[in-house]
């Protein structure tokens, strides 16, 4: 059985162009091999920015945090326990601005956790994230790929890489708010099949 996490931040929901992109992929690879997937809606259920009373909670102690310290860090144990109980995770990621869901960024600010997700060396940090691969499903409005405005791939790769994870791959649906939408998510849609294909 292969542990699967997927993770959407579309604040369209299931109207959305990548929530529907990462449910094809999870239905194909649903037909292949048996899955225990768990479910991650960011938009539905939005995390709030990080605060530094949320990060100090980490930092505590178990055995010496307050009540409210432990509701506190209880957000992020969880979160990071996804992150290293699945070894594939499959994000569906819309483009707003430029750059990921506002939301998606709480998520990553809870996973990054030093001496946990990662760690510090005399060289550098030191991903600690093993056996872990990552499928991304992104749908933009414009043309962005391959551009210096695609501030999306260049950013997931490294924070994942830093985490450990360097199997970062990305199927594109873009143009989507442009003539030949259709054809775009077509093409997407092909992608994930053949990407399924390969696993």
């Amino acid at each position: 059985m292969k542990n699967v996490l997927l993770i959407n931040s579309s604040l369209n929901g299931e109207q959305g162009n990548s929530h529907q992109l990462s449910e094809q992929f999870i239905a194909e690879l649903t037909k292949k091999s048996e899955l225990a997937v768990t479910h991650r809606d960011l938009a539905a259920n939005p995390l709030t920015h990080l605060t530094q009373a949320e990060m100090s909670a980490w930092m505590t102690s178990p055995s010496e945090r307050s009540d409210e310290q432990n509701a506190l860090a209880t957000i992020s144990d969880e979160l990071v326990a996804e992150l290293q109980n699945n070894e594939l995770i499959v994000m569906g990621v819309p483009m707003y601005n430029f750059g990921i869901p506002s939301t998606l960024k709480a998520w990553i600010d809870r996973v990054a956790r030093a001496g946990i997700t990662f760690k510090y060396t005399e060289t550098g940090a030191v991903g600690l994230v093993e056996n872990t691969k990552v499928v991304i499903l992104a749908a933009r409005g414009g043309m962005y790929v391959g551009s210096d405005m695609d501030t999306q791939t260049k950013y997931l790769k490294d924070f994942f890489a830093f985490l450990g994870i360097t199997d970062v791959a990305f199927i594109y649906a873009e143009g989507l708010n442009m003539p030949g939408a259709e054809q775009s998510k077509d093409a997407a849609s092909k992608e994930i099949s053949d990407y399924v294909s390969t696993l």
